[in-house]
């Protein structure tokens, strides 16, 4: 059986600098940079959690929720966001949000947005 020290998650970017002016600047998240010639990005997560976040000249953003941001109040979070120039998603079908953006009604109130480089974050009540 593997020993692990500590586990941490990963995700790719296109631009390091708009990745770091956006999740440090614009959702206050503490970051560690590290330097080159392995330029990388450490998001410092409540908890003590952290995310690496690398550069990858042809990254593909990913097509699920890579960060899951619980809030108290999904409203306030989320009428906060769209004051910075956050753009909600938009979802019909299974998961139909309403015209803010908020999917309600099964399960907790989740509202979906993405980061400079197409990746998709959320916000959820809980």
């Amino acid at each position: 059986m593997l020993v692990f020290t500590s586990v941490f998650s990963s995700f790719s970017v296109d631009d390091l600098d708009r990745a770091k002016a956006f999740y440090q600047d614009l959702l206050g998240i503490q970051i560690e940079e590290s330097p080159a010639p392995m330029s990388l990005l450490t998001l410092k997560l409540p908890g003590g959690h952290t995310v690496m976040i690398y550069p990858k000249p042809n990254h593909q953003p990913a097509t699920f929720t890579i960060l899951n941001f619980k809030v108290d109040d999904i409203d306030k979070a989320v009428d906060e966001l769209i004051k910075q120039g956050i753009v909600f998603e938009q979802y019909s079908g299974e998961i139909q949000t309403d015209a803010k953006g908020v999917m309600r009604g099964k399960g907790h109130s989740i509202a979906w947005f993405k980061d400079p480089a197409g990746n998709i974050l959320s916000v959820l009540e809980g």
